[in-house]
Order: structure tokens, then C-alpha cells, then sequence
């Protein structure tokens, strides 16, 4: 019988908001995967739900009889081993710390596989992304062979630290895994004057533009495409950086559109710890991190020479612009500039959405406007 779960973020879905305000948890990026592709590659047979935030059930549903897991754990073989010998009645804990319970859990087994990581903020999607990429390089590269780098291109380090899938072009760019392993993707590109270092991927179908300047540990993800200077930073899918500017210690969702010369501070002139929007109180909080950058939510796009504040979390369906600086929470549906911002018109902000997903070959489903619709009625919370 094939392992059934429910991957349960609904403590945590506000941690990683704005993220998580259209998906759970298990669909965000971190390492070259989502959890949710994790859990399908390491366990093929695998079914998965979600116990998620209430809004989000119908279009993301749970299964019956299934083992409720922490959906934030990344797993490992280990870890997907204790879940199968998981019996009814018993919860699986490591330290203290519940990790999966199997109907009315009763019964304490003690998990004893490789370390736990779990990602319990939103600044954790990108100071884990080092040691989670470092974990998916392994699993998606063992056995495998990688192409050839081109001789116009130039590596630094262990050629065993690089992997380039099938379909993949790679012209005249300089590639450093001195700092930790890059994985190029099936059908992606890095055009020429890149400089990139590791840790890196560069998932399907994504492209690398010209004279791009990349600091590990980074992701792009799947369709994105990415220019200027970027430092630690994730790209979830579908949403595009083509032009200079600067991200650093962010994480941009999908559907995502940033603007000529747009830049966001990741770290205060003092050199400070970082406030941030803290979605579940509404208030301003300590991130506790030094360094945290620009975190976008789905569907939204800024004009050029936007300038973002350090740790700005920027919520679904936004199209900002102009000169300044943002407060650091922009609500979701937010329209305008810094000094004039107001509520975006759910009509126009849909035209952007469909307009930008129709030049994929994507649109929206009846879920999806559903879930954009509440999260709409409650932009300013959100």
C-alpha cells in the first residue's frame, strides 16, 4: 500500500506569509525542489494532501486515513522510512518536537534518521537554500551523467560539483563551486558574461540573462527569467529579473514581475537586526536576522527604479512604482507609489494577472480566482 500524507502547515501558514497566502507551504522553493516534488521524487508512489489555512482546503484537499505530517520538514530517505513504518495510533517526535501523527496518536516513536531541517520562518527559505540545495544536488545527480561544459565557458572548482541536464546551453560564462555545488536544468540557459557561484541552481526551462552577476546560495526557479546582481535569493517559477539591479536574502514568488534597476536593501545602514512584517499579529517584529531582503508574494510586479526597505514583504497582486522608499508591508492589492498608495481594483489587477500568465500558455482556475478573491476581501490583514 503506498504511503498516504497530509501535509499540515496551518500553525505555521502566516510564518511563511505573504508565500503562503496563495499555496501551502509545500509548494514554496527551497534547494532546487518544493517539498511537495520532494516527497514525489524520494517516494513515487506517494499521495499527498494538505491540512492547510481554511481558504485555501478546497482547491488544496486532504485525504482520509493519511498520516498528518509537518509540512515544512524537508524530507530525506529517513525520514520518508519512519513514515512508512508508522502504525496507527503512534506520532513520530525527534526532541520534543512532533514531526508526524498517525490518527489518534497514542504512542511516542522516536525518529532516528539523519538530522531534521525544517523551515519554520520566511527568512528560513533562504538560509537553508545552501544546505538544501546541497541535499537535492545529491539526490537528482547521483547515477546520473552530466553534459559537457562548453569550452567557451570557464569552471572554478570540482567538475563533480557541477551538473548540466540535457537540453541545457551554456556559452561563455564563468562557474564557481569552490562554495558549494551548481545544478543547471533541463532546457535552461546562461547566456555569456555570467558570473555565478555556488551553491546555484537553475531550474527547467529558466534563463540566466547576459553579464548576470549570481552569489550563492541561489535559486531560479522553473520558467523564471533573471538578470543583474543577485545574493542569495529564491525564484519560485514563472517571474522574471531580466534587468540591473540588486536582490539580496529574498525570496520572490511566482508570477512575479520586477522592474529595470530595481533594488532592495537586505541589510540596515547601522548594520542592525532587521524588523519585519509579522503576519500573524499584524505588527512589526524582530526577524532576529542581520540580513533579510525583499519577500514578494504571487502575481505582483513593481516599475522601474523601485527601491524596496530592508526586509520589505510585499503581499499578492501588487503593481508599485515610483520614487522612495515603501514601508516595509505592503498590502496585498496594493496599487501606486510610496506616497500614494491605494487599493488595486480587483478588475485591473486581474487583467495584469491573466495578461502576464496568457504569454506562458497559462491561465487561472476557477480555484485560483476563488483563493485571489479572498485574499482580496481581506488585503489589508493580508
Amino acid at each position: 500500500m503506498s504511503l498516504r500524507i497530509n501535509l499540515n502547515d496551518r500553525s505555521s501558514h502566516l510564518k511563511l506569509a505573504p508565500h503562503t497566502l496563495t499555496k501551502p507551504s509545500a509548494l514554496l522553493r527551497c534547494g532546487i525542489l518544493t517539498n511537495m516534488e520532494r516527497y514525489q521524487l524520494l517516494s513515487p508512489e506517494i499521495q499527498v494532501g494538505f491540512h492547510t489555512a481554511p481558504y485555501l482546503e478546497a482547491h488544496f484537499p486532504a485525504l482520509d486515513k493519511a498520516i498528518d505530517v509537518n509540512a515544512n520538514i524537508i524530507p530525506s530517505p529517513d525520514f520518508i522510512r519512519a513514515l512508512n513504518a508508522l502504525n496507527p495510533s503512534e506520532y513520530l517526535s525527534d526532541n520534543g518536537v512532533i514531526l508526524a501523527t498517525y490518527g489518534e496518536a497514542n504512542n511516542e516513536v522516536t525518529y532516528t534518521g539523519t538530522p531534521i531541517i525544517q523551515v519554520i520562518n520566511r527568512w528560513d527559505l533562504f538560509k537553508l537554500n545552501g544546505q538544501v540545495l546541497a541535499f537535492d544536488f545529491d539526490l537528482m545527480t547521483t547515477h546520473k551523467k552530466s553534459q559537457t561544459l562548453p569550452s567557451t565557458c570557464t569552471l572554478i572548482g570540482n567538475p563533480d560539483l557541477l551538473f548540466i541536464e540535457e537540453g541545457a546551453i551554456v556559452q561563455a560564462a564563468t562557474l564557481n563551486v569552490t562554495s558549494g555545488p551548481i545544478y543547471i536544468g533541463a532546457n535552461s540557459e546562461i547566456m555569456e558574461g555570467s558570473l555565478i557561484r555556488g551553491p546555484f541552481a537553475l531550474c527547467e526551462n529558466a534563463q540566466i540573462k547576459m553579464g548576470a552577476k549570481i552569489y550563492g546560495a541561489t535559486t531560479i526557479g522553473p520558467h523564471c527569467k533573471v538578470g543583474g546582481e543577485i545574493n542569495n535569493v529564491l525564484f519560485e517559477s514563472y517571474s522574471n529579473k531580466s534587468h540591473d539591479g540588486f536582490l539580496g536574502n529574498g525570496y520572490i514568488s511566482s508570477w512575479c514581475n520586477i522592474g529595470a534597476d530595481t533594488n532592495a536593501s537586505n541589510l540596515m545602514n547601522n548594520y542592525g537586526i532587521v524588523d519585519v512584517h509579522d503576519y500573524e499579529t499584524g505588527k512589526t517584529t524582530s526577524s532576529g536576522e542581520q540580513f533579510v531582503g525583499l519577500h514578494m508574494g504571487d502575481h505582483s510586479k513593481c516599475g522601474i527604479n523601485t527601491m524596496f526597505n530592508t526586509g520589505t514583504a510585499l503581499g499578492v497582486g501588487c503593481n508599485v512604482y515610483g520614487p522612495g522608499f515603501f514601508k516595509k508591508h505592503i498590502p496585498s492589492f496594493s496599487f501606486g507609489e510610496p506616497t500614494r498608495l491605494f487599493p488595486y481594483r480587483f478588475d485591473k489587477a486581474l487583467e495584469g494577472i491573466e495578461s502576464m500568465m496568457s504569454r506562458r500558455g497559462k491561465t487561472l482556475s476557477e480555484g485560483e480566482l476563488k483563493i485571489l478573491k479572498h485574499i482580496y476581501s481581506l488585503r489589508e490583514s493580508f
